[in-house]
């Protein structure tokens, strides 16, 4: 069993990292297209959504019954609701032009809120991987990749308000890097709590936990990341703009269409 949690942990590290592939990318790249940054967004929600109801969702209905599995989808969508609310974190400050703005007076303090606030929801993220990755790998592999891609505009959001207050890139990239690191937490907490459990108990608290990571996934993927994708600059094209999260989104879908009908 212990050697079944190897590869559902390391994907889970691996796109907690991507929060400080963001942080890298915000304090030393100058120039990345908000273009591709949307479609990629888009592509992200994509395949969240698409998992969520072809895969985590009836998952849940086949071990649970339809009334439990939506019970349980329905509840991670209360679930982190009620965290949202509880502890949020600024979505509008994860802006997607590229820009090292002068410290204001409060920059650096909401840099570290955000920080923290991200360490909070990327908690159950973390378990959502691990869920997935241990009912079918190519799930999770598909999960991990989507939750790193909208990780990369958090790191951005946490390095550049405490580098432009502190102007210490170290210090930026560390807290941004440790705000990511909260899911593979998140991921080791689910999997030692799974093991316990008796052989019988597990297959349905496996069903239960990926419809509720279905509901977490939905919630996440409009509440934070499609409005990203959709921000808008100053003068931009609205139609534009819409064009690239929506191709994103459909991309998204499509490829998780495919890698389904590949791999089963």
């Amino acid at each position: 069993m212990l050697s079944n949690l190897l590869v559902p942990i390391v994907l889970t590290l691996l796109a907690g990292l991507a929060t400080g592939v963001g942080s890298l990318i915000g304090l030393f790249v100058k120039s990345v297209s908000p273009g591709f940054l949307r479609l990629m967004l888009g592509f992200s929600a994509g395949v969240m959504l698409y998992v969520s109801f072809t895969e985590l969702l009836g998952t849940g209905i086949a071990t649970l019954g339809f009334v439990g599995g939506n019970l349980a989808f329905f509840g991670g969508i209360a679930f982190i609701a009620l965290l949202d609310t509880l502890i949020p974190h600024e979505f509008l400050a994860e802006k997607i032009p590229l820009k090292e703005g002068g410290a204001g007076k409060h920059v650096l303090r909401a840099g570290m809120l955000t920080a923290i606030g991200l360490m909070i929801h990327n908690f159950p993220e973390g378990m959502a991987v691990f869920a997935s990755s241990a009912a079918n790998v190519k799930l999770g592999i598909a999960l991990a990749v989507a939750i790193a891609i909208h990780n990369i505009p958090e790191g951005i959001a946490v390095s550049l308000p405490i580098y432009a207050a502190t102007g210490n890139r170290r210090l930026a990239f560390g807290v941004s890097l440790l705000s990511g690191l909260a899911e593979p937490l998140g991921a080791l907490l689910a999997g030692w709590w799974i093991i316990l459990l008796p052989t019988g108990v597990r297959e349905a608290v496996m069903g239960g936990m990926l419809a509720g990571v279905g509901g977490l996934m939905t919630f996440i993927s409009f509440d934070e990341i499609l409005p990203l994708s959709y921000h808008r600059e100053p003068g931009q094209q609205e139609t534009k703009l819409a064009h690239e999260a929506i191709l994103g989104i459909i991309g998204g879908m499509l490829v998780m269409a495919l890698s389904l009908a590949l791999f089963q």
